[in-house]
């Protein structure tokens, strides 16, 4: 399965669930993205048939070591992003839309110096 800029939200979404309330289920996804409980069921038997996730005795939701590292990072890329725009003085709102279509396509080297320049106090 190729990850997509799409998959990585729906696991980045499902970090961000974790975080937030201890547990995920196909349903939190699905409200948080406002997408249809059966879309999202779809999508999460591919990530667990590919090795992304994993289920427990309860249905909920667990990343994989495989999962959780495109969710990290992809929530430290939409994090930093969104901060970063925020400080040039883009609002929060059009900042955290912005930084979700910036995340996907940003190379590696950007990035990374995005980060070192954000870090060194220069925002």
């Amino acid at each position: 399965m190729e990850i997509r800029a799409s998959a990585e939200d729906y696991l980045e979404t499902i970090l961000v669930l974790k975080e937030k309330n201890g547990k995920v289920r196909s349903i939190d996804v699905a409200n948080e993205m406002g997408f249809a409980k059966p879309t999202i069921s779809i999508k999460m038997k591919k990530f667990h048939d590919n090795g992304y996730i994993t289920y427990d005795d309860t249905r909920g939701i667990h990343l994989t070591e495989k999962g959780y590292d495109i969710a990290r990072r992809i929530h430290e890329r939409h994090t930093l992003l969104t901060k970063v725009l925020t400080a040039i003085g883009v609002s929060e709102e059009q900042a955290i839309e912005d930084a979700c279509k910036i995340e996907h396509n940003l190379s590696e080297e950007t990035f990374e110096c995005i980060k070192k320049f954000y870090n060194k106090g220069n925002l």
